[in-house]
């Protein structure tokens, strides 16, 4: 379902994205695409410092600006990626993100962004996605894990793994813009996606194809439930066996 119209004047906007070593580059830049395109907006990098970075697959970034430079953004862009792991422990980083999201028009994660929302406390009693290896992760955050691409619980706007950053930044479009907007910048994308292959989710996806990203993620994903179950702990948030 698309929800829109939350802005339909052309009011200038600040669309802000966290930058850190690690991220999964497709988590920020497919969803740049879409906002590059939103009219009279204003996008910006924000990294933990004005170092250049390297996604997990080694592409280097560049932050435009460090976080304490940056205004109060309408939009609160959150990627995921390996890196989001240290950033769970990080008090400053998630204090940062915390102070955005409390005035932000729109809070949007992708993948496993949502862990670093989780972990600043911004998900609890919402309804969130993140990716699939982790969806069992959520409710040590105090949120409800929905199976979706795209999950959106009032200004909190959750997209699944990876390319589904690119739906979820379209609904964003459509929030704050319109939806005639938001399928104009689909359609100036060409994004019409047909893949060879019908297996982007597990449900879908040959069973030996599940079982081989299940055990090369085995280990990362152990450790991010312990970082979860820790997170928990320190919300107060009581889930069986997450003592």
């Amino acid at each position: 379902m698309i929800l829109e119209g939350q802005i339909l004047d052309d009011e200038p906007l600040q669309i802000g994205s966290l930058l850190f070593e690690g991220l999964d580059q497709i988590d920020l830049t497919g969803p740049f695409e879409v906002f590059a395109r939103v009219p009279n907006a204003t996008r910006r990098l924000y990294g933990l410092n004005a170092s250049p970075v390297r996604d997990v697959g080694g592409l280097r970034l560049t932050p435009d600006a460090v976080l304490g430079d940056a205004p109060q953004l309408d939009v609160l862009h959150i990627p995921g990626g390996p890196g989001q792991e240290s950033l769970m422990r990080d008090e400053a980083v998630l204090d940062w993100v915390r102070r955005q999201a409390a005035g932000a028009k729109i809070l949007f994660s992708v993948c496993t962004g949502a862990l670093i929302c989780g972990a600043a406390g911004l998900l609890r009693g919402r309804k969130a996605t993140t990716y699939w290896t982790v969806q069992h992760l959520l409710p040590l955050f105090g949120a409800t894990p929905v199976d979706a691409r795209v999950v959106v619980d009032g200004n909190l706007v959750c997209a699944g793994g990876v390319t589904s950053g690119i739906d979820g930044a379209l609904q964003v479009a459509a929030m704050l813009r319109g939806r005639q907007t938001a399928e104009t910048i689909q359609l100036a994308m060409q994004y019409a996606p047909e893949p060879p292959f019908d297996a982007g989710s597990p449900d879908r996806a040959p069973k030996a194809a599940v079982e081989t990203v299940r055990n090369a993620t085995a280990n990362l994903t152990a450790r991010r439930e312990e970082t979860a179950r820790a997170v928990a702990k320190r919300l107060g948030i009581k889930v069986a066996g997450a003592d």
